[in-house]
């Protein structure tokens, strides 16, 4: 038989949130003003950085190069061209000579060389018409940035016989933060407007859909505050500004929508504010509390790995959900509180609803109704064709390659890109794509030169410099042959580790940091999975009193994913539609991108499925009649979810239109993954599998039944039959003031 949990749990907090609602609100906007002061900023403060592990063997051995040999690690360089004349050219060598001195003496660069200051082949083009100043700014990344912004306008451009261009890993990181910033304020004035709009169309009311979007804003600018304090005490990612715009217009509207709409619901039945405010809590409320904790479930679960690029996103994601979750709960319900049936003023739509008797609510609803029956009809038809074809768009995903994210994130116009496109193509052995093995202890010329013969014949490299010594440290450069980040120099990377020396040994470079990145990723997602794993299942059990619908959740929502990692790779790896989207693909995928985009995705899937389940098992509460409450909970959400679903794509994608190429993959990605979720699993495999396990879908063991009882939420309302559709807002307004 269906348990029906009693509402009353919540009733103080209801009373609490009702009492004052005036206060409420004044409170909340102090609050804001102040997180708008408190984030200010917040954006210089981050890194562009972030995808190696910091207790790596590569990273230990980078900052003791970077330490010790300074030189050995340029991060800065000035890309020379001498036109149609030789670099060789006596003025040419003149006018490097005066730049070289003058780079040498500026504040905060040192290891300062040039190719005329050894003719070394390495820093020439093979042309002839280009040759490089390479030097290493010192600082962090912001200290090396406001280096840079004070000193690169003054070589940047024509001196004399040559035109300076300025690239290096500082230049490219500076670039991709600026970039950065300029998208996501051009994605916020794109997503604002276009979500304004939908949900008018989604409300009718402006009113009402003003709403959701103040939610989101309040959201925003408390995760800006909250990334602001965190950047005191650890390193945060510029990345993770793009999830808090993302995740705080799209959660902030979803749990608004539903929350709005119930309490729309209710004011339809007959029930004054206060009480349809209270219902909205106790049932709507309780739904998005669930939703609230598994998207943060999901997002905290990357706080298991150690790169901080991965945890930037895990602080920001977390802060947005729960504070999106907050003001949906606290001041959404004071506002509505004040509002009452204003809330469906200025109804925006009655021009094209002339000479209709009915409401676009009830129509709807109906329309979701008799979708639920066709495909509960013929579920092992739509169960099948559906799981199989979400299988078939995954199937790309199967020729995955991982890279490291380099300069080709960024535009084919920025000037760091280009500065290091001209490396690739021009300049002997791949500058920068080498490895470097640091030797630490004391060593004889001789064991020096017997080690470096001994990696000099291993598979894959081509050539061996070195070593260059300061005290008892030293370090060898190896260039090894193909692709810098290819499999060849991953080999190479291990067996570089395994040779034996008689002194300590570490390697690092683009290889080896990619191997050292991919090692701790497969370390650490068993953990993760593992966690988000569990926790779901807890939570959707606690909200359903079932046992199989958790396990049903997990799996369909990790079937829902499946499209957006075939797509990623088929795109952004093999590069179809590159020319249509504007990005330069590198052949790879970042190692920490899929396991982002899996922790969003899947928390946002467990959104929309704990939006479908909450009504679903309300009904069956109710009625006891499995169908019904699948047929029930379709009818009541399939319309809301897929708008809500429409409203976070459209976010998505409006990030999705940055410059840079991880965020763009971010951003198509998770849109693409929503809206298969929303229109493909929760309408078509939902309902279709749920009618396939039938009763036994709500079976649990006693002991779990017991405790279900005990502990367990869920919207536990029963339904009044005269709230089942939605009247129009000019309905509802003469029910509620004629006392219907």
């Amino acid at each position: 038989m269906p348990e029906v949990n009693g509402p009353q749990r919540l009733g103080g907090w209801t009373r609490f949130v009702t009492a004052r609602p005036r206060l409420a609100l004044l409170t909340a906007l102090v609050i804001t003003a102040l997180a708008v002061f408190a984030g200010s900023g917040v954006a210089d403060r981050m890194g562009s950085g972030g995808w190696e592990s910091p207790h790596a063997e590569s990273t230990y051995a980078t900052k003791a190069l970077e330490r010790e040999f300074p030189a050995s690690q340029p991060n800065l360089l000035l890309l020379l061209d001498s036109g149609t004349a030789s670099v060789d050219d006596p003025a040419v060598a003149a006018e490097a000579a005066r730049l070289t001195e003058r780079l040498a003496a500026e504040k905060d660069v040192i290891g300062v060389r040039s190719y005329w200051q050894g003719r070394t082949p390495a820093l020439r083009a093979e042309d002839g018409k280009e040759a490089l100043i390479a030097a290493r700014i010192e600082g962090d990344d912001k200290a090396a940035g406001e280096v840079l912004d004070r000193i690169a306008p003054e070589y940047r451009g024509a001196h004399g016989p040559v035109h300076v261009s300025v690239g290096g890993p500082v230049a490219v990181r500076h670039e991709m933060q600026t970039i950065i910033q300029d998208d996501l304020l051009r994605a916020e004035m794109i997503a604002l407007p276009v979500t304004l709009v939908l949900l008018v169309m989604v409300f009718g009311s402006a009113i009402a859909a003003l709403l959701p979007l103040g939610v989101g804003i309040v959201a925003i600018l408390g995760t800006n505050a909250v990334l602001r304090g965190i950047t005191e005490f650890t390193d945060v990612s510029v990345f993770a500004q793009n999830l808090t715009t993302a995740l705080g217009l799209g959660l902030a509207i979803d749990y608004a929508l539903f929350i709005v709409r119930r309490f729309r619901e209710e004011l339809a039945a007959g029930a004054d504010t206060r009480e349809a405010v209270g219902t909205t809590l106790r049932t709507a409320g309780r739904t998005v509390l669930f939703s609230a904790l598994t998207v943060a479930v999901s997002l905290a679960a990357m706080l298991v790995f150690p790169q901080y690029f991965l945890r930037s996103f895990a602080y920001a994601g977390i802060a947005v959900v729960l504070l999106a979750a907050a003001a949906a709960l606290i001041l959404l319900p004071a506002a509505l509180m004040l509002l009452g049936p204003r809330v469906n003023s200025f109804d925006l739509r009655k021009l094209l609803r002339r000479g209709r008797g009915e409401s676009d609510g009830a129509e709807s609803g109906r329309g979701w109704g008799r979708f639920a029956a066709l495909v509960m009809r013929r579920a092992p038809l739509f169960a099948f064709a559906t799981s199989v074809g979400l299988v078939l768009l995954g199937l790309p995903f199967l020729g995955v390659k991982f890279g490291t994210a380099d300069d080709r994130q960024l535009p084919a116009t920025a000037e760091s890109h280009v500065v290091q496109q001209h490396l690739r193509e021009g300049f002997p052995g791949s500058p920068g794509g080498g490895l470097d093995v640091l030797a630490e202890g004391a060593a004889t010329p001789a064991q020096f030169a017997e080690y470096r013969s001994r990696i000099a014949g291993l598979p894959g490299v081509l050539r061996v410099d070195g070593p260059v010594t300061e005290g008892q440290a030293a370090y060898f450069s190896v260039l090894a042959e193909g692709e810098p980040v290819g499999e060849q120099s991953q080999r190479l990377v291990k067996d570089l580790r395994a040779e034996h020396a008689p002194f300590d040994t570490s390697v690092t470079g683009t290889a080896a940091v990619l191997v050292d990145s991919k090692d701790a990723i497969a370390d650490r997602l068993p953990w993760a999975v593992g966690i988000i794993a569990v926790v779901t299942l807890l939570l959707v059990f606690l909200l359903t009193g079932s046992v199989l619908i958790p396990v049903q959740a997990v799996v369909l929502n990790a079937l829902s994913l499946t499209a957006m990692f075939g797509a990623v790779v088929w795109v952004f790896q093999d590069g179809h539609l590159s020319g249509m989207l504007s990005f330069t693909s590198t052949g790879d995928i970042e190692t920490t991108l899929p396991v982002l985009m899996f922790c969003v995705a899947f928390g946002l899937s467990m959104d929309y499925g704990v939006f479908l389940l909450s009504r679903i098992k309300e009904e069956y509460d109710r009625t006891g009649d499995h169908e019904q409450a699948v047929g029930f909970g379709l009818r009541h959400t399939g319309g809301l979810i897929t708008a809500a679903a429409v409203i976070l794509a459209v976010v998505m994608v409006a990030i999705g239109t940055s410059r840079v190429t991880n965020t763009k993959m971010l951003g198509l990605g998770i849109a693409l993954a929503v809206l298969m979720d929303a229109m493909v699993v929760r309408s078509l495999l939902v309902p279709s599998v749920m009618k396939l396990m039938g009763r036994a879908t709500w079976w649990a063991p006693a002991p779990l039944k017991r405790f279900h009882r005990r502990f367990g939420l869920s919207e536990g309302e029963t339904v009044r039959p005269d709230a089942v559709e939605i009247p129009e807002p000019a309905q509802e307004r003469e029910r509620i003031t004629s006392g219907a």
